[in-house]
């Protein structure tokens, strides 16, 4: 399955909010660093889907807020 994604890093606090069936919006913890967002961003993703942190993956935006991932179901 392939999602967009917009990024909100330096949040205060992890969110994922559910906008339309493929279009999220997720506030990170963490600075937009040396990938530490997008580090971030996976772990949080796998938390909120139920699936190992291997199955999800970013295609596109690696240095943009708006990301394309996709999201490998078991």
């Amino acid at each position: 399955m392939k999602i967009n994604v917009r990024v909100k890093p330096n949040a205060k606090y992890s969110e994922v909010i559910r906008i339309t069936k493929f279009d999220y919006k997720v506030s990170v913890d963490a600075p937009a660093k040396e990938g530490e967002a997008n580090k971030r961003l996976i772990e949080i993703l796998s938390e909120y889907f139920e699936v190992p942190q291997s199955f999800v993956s970013i295609l596109k935006g690696f240095k943009s807020k708006n990301k394309i991932i996709e999201i490998d179901s078991l």
